[in-house]
């Protein structure tokens, strides 16, 4: 009998393969590039973040200093209003009699307690009070400055404000002046009103805490001399003593660069230096910061990070090579498996090419396997499912085209443009559009991308099923590269609600959020706008510089009569309640005829384009009337509001924002020292011939 031959031992491949020479290649560049680019973003990482963290940090004081120097000026501003209503309560009559002898009597002046020192002078400059903490010196007693401040607002019949009378630091102080003026005009004396330098009413000495030992809060007059400081011992000092601030300084002095309405910040190799200034008096405020102090928890948090980011990286290719040799194992098992079917399969020796490595198995084991054919067909039955399943479950919109037609529509695009599948399934792309010629301009935009990038990505603007917009961010791709002529696939995804948002954030930025009207900002562009057209036009229609365009439009200023009454009493709220109300009587009457806006406090202005001049005088009385007769009442008491406007009609004379605002400011000015509550008109040319500016910054 011939011997049965003994059964085949059953294969059994070892639990680990070791890769082959080509997948061990790919793992070592797979690990050097991972290192590389996690090294590089590191770096990258470290560098965006030093960069913002010192934007920020410039950024933030810089708008420091610009809000405490508008608090500042509003504080002068302030004490000058206070003088002002001062210097409304002194007649010719108390001059003539014995009103200064009586102390009963001039105690009894509006806001007397408000300064720590009161002059009053007469028109030849004779001193009839000089009172000190509220009791009566000597005339001889006054400084020098603050005598030539006096002098010069009798000469000159305008408002001053004194350099920093000095003494010692409690004593030093800052006089403000305010001419007395007949009805005639002509100047009947001057009010003169002392603040010390650390009042409350000025600089307290709480404006420059809380301390920092990495920064210094500074204010400085602008020969150098410090005002206030973080350490109360360098008041009176010299911001040339002052580490990093002295550069800047020296610069800004040589530069002549001026700081008012804005703030500069330069950058040190160890400060970082803000500076914001003051129209009135000119004032400086300096915020002196460390830079290494301040970004010290930022390089320590990098030290870290480039050891975290080291430990990782290392584990991350530990880990990798792990990862990508068992990735690999299912190539290393199907070259043995390979191996194991050529031999089961066969009779004799097997001529193997001339191969290396995995790849000549693997080109053998898929020669045998490629004449399965039968897997095609389950591939290919499985593959319009599979598509439907992806345009059903898709988180965004798909859509592919060709020639114009909307050949396939996923249920997202349905669902955003508020139609069935069937309703566009085959229809025209211009279904989606509002109209022709929005589809013709897409058409365009899409064209002219495709030439120049190959693909699409923009935002455009479709049309709902009901008629409502709706916004997508598109992405387009051609079924061939960088040609739509095979068709195109595009991405929708619903922008709407972002774009409401960012139109809503422009508004803001426009419009004053306790009015709800133009801010100063946008008035002065609107503005600027509308005279920068009248001078074209002027100028096309060869019209002479100064020659007359009256009639095209008028501006009005307006100021609320004793508000401060309605804060002092009710409180602010009850005071921007006020404003607010005032806000809508201006826009309920000027809507159909320009527009309004807040200029400052209690400041508003309006611009009437077309407007004749004696329509705008009418308009200006429909408006003081209106404030007039609304009586509010708060906290159980009735208020009376007026309102003081200035009007000038422009003509080709006014060329710039400043001087019409000037003009207009003037004219209200001459209002108040009318009586208030009445409309003044101005001479546009003349204030704008004076070249000064009517109003300070925003």
């Amino acid at each position: 009998m011939t011997p049965r031959p003994a059964p085949a031992q059953p294969f059994e491949a070892p639990s680990w393969h070791m890769p082959g020479p080509w997948v061990l290649r790919m793992i070592l560049v797979a690990v050097c590039a991972m290192v590389l680019a996690g090294a590089g973003a590191a770096w990258h990482v470290s560098q965006v973040s030093g960069q913002e963290a010192m934007r920020r940090v410039v950024a933030q004081q810089t708008d420091e200093v610009e809000v405490i120097a508008r608090l500042l000026a509003s504080k002068m501003e302030q004490s000058q209003k206070v003088l002002r209503t001062m210097a409304a309560g002194v007649t010719p009559r108390m001059q003539d009699s014995s009103f200064f002898d009586d102390q009963r009597q001039y105690l009894a002046l509006p806001a007397l307690g408000f300064f720590d020192a009161v002059q009053v002078v007469g028109s030849d400059g004779a001193m009839l009070l000089n009172l000190r903490g509220g009791r009566p010196v000597a005339a001889a007693s006054l400084e020098p400055a603050e005598r030539d401040v006096l002098r010069r607002t009798l000469a000159d019949g305008k408002p001053q404000v004194s350099e920093l009378v000095a003494g010692g630091t409690g004593d030093a102080r800052v006089t403000f002046t305010m001419p007395m003026h007949r009805e005639d005009g002509s100047v009947l004396g001057a009010v003169g009103g002392a603040l010390k330098l650390q009042s409350q009413s000025l600089l307290p000495p709480s404006m420059a805490l809380p301390e920092r030992d990495d920064s210094r809060l500074v204010v400085f007059s602008r020969d150098g001399t410090i005002l206030s400081h973080s350490d109360p011992t360098r008041v009176l000092g010299n911001v040339r003593d002052e580490a990093g601030l002295s550069a800047v300084y020296a610069q800004w002095l040589q530069q002549a660069q001026p700081l008012v309405g804005r703030g500069i910040t330069q950058v040190m190799p160890d400060h970082i230096v803000s500076m914001a200034g003051m129209p009135l008096p000119q004032w400086v405020v300096a915020r002196v910061s460390y830079s290494r102090a301040l970004l010290a928890p930022l390089a320590g948090a990098q030290r870290d990070a480039w050891w975290t980011v080291a430990g990782v990286l290392g584990a991350g290719a530990a880990l990798l090579v792990l990862l990508l040799g068992w990735m690999a194992q299912p190539l290393a098992r199907l070259r043995l498996a390979a191996q194991q079917l050529l031999q089961g399969d066969t009779q004799g020796p097997v001529q193997w090419p001339r191969v290396r490595g995995e790849v000549g198995d693997l080109v053998q084991a898929l020669e045998r396997l490629a004449r399965q054919g039968s897997q095609h067909a389950e591939q290919q039955s499985t593959l319009g499912s599979q598509f439907q399943a992806i345009l059903d479950h898709a988180s965004v919109g798909i859509v592919i085209t060709r020639h114009g037609v909307l050949e396939v529509v996923g249920r997202q695009t349905c669902l955003m443009l508020g139609y069935t599948p069937a309703e566009l399934q085959g229809k025209p792309a211009r279904t989606i559009y509002a109209s022709s010629e929005e589809y013709a301009r897409a058409g365009a935009r899409v064209q002219a991308e495709f030439a120049v990038h190959g693909a699409f990505d923009g935002d455009v603007c479709f049309m709902r099923k009901d008629g409502s917009p709706v916004w997508a961010r598109v992405q387009g791709r051609g079924v061939g590269a960088g040609s739509i002529d095979g068709g195109t696939v595009w991405i929708l995804e619903d922008i709407t609600a972002a774009r409401e948002a960012q139109q809503q954030k422009a508004w803001e930025t426009e419009h004053d959020a306790l009015t709800q009207l133009f801010n100063r900002a946008a008035f002065d562009e609107r503005l600027g706008a509308l005279l920068a057209e009248r001078a074209t036009r002027l100028r096309d229609n060869g019209a002479a510089p100064h020659a007359a365009a009256a009639g095209e439009c008028v501006v009005l200023f307006m100021d609320l009569d004793h508000f401060t009454v309605v804060n002092d009493l009710a409180g602010h709220d009850a005071g921007d309640d006020a404003l607010r109300h005032v806000a809508r009587l201006l826009e309920s009457q000027v809507r159909q005829l320009g527009w309004a806006a807040r200029v400052g406090g209690d400041e508003f202005a309006v611009v009437l384009p077309g407007c004749a001049l004696a329509r705008g005088q009418a308009v200006a009385e429909q408006l003081r009337q209106a404030v007039q007769a609304w009586a509010p009442s708060y906290q159980g008491s009735s208020f009376t509001l007026s309102m003081s406007i200035g009007l000038v009609a422009l003509d080709a004379s006014m060329q710039d924002v400043a001087s019409v605002l000037y003009a207009a400011d003037m004219a209200c000015y001459d209002a108040k020292r009318a009586g208030r509550n009445r409309v003044q008109t101005g001479r546009a040319r003349e204030a704008s011939a004076s070249g000064r500016v009517a109003l300070g910054p925003a």
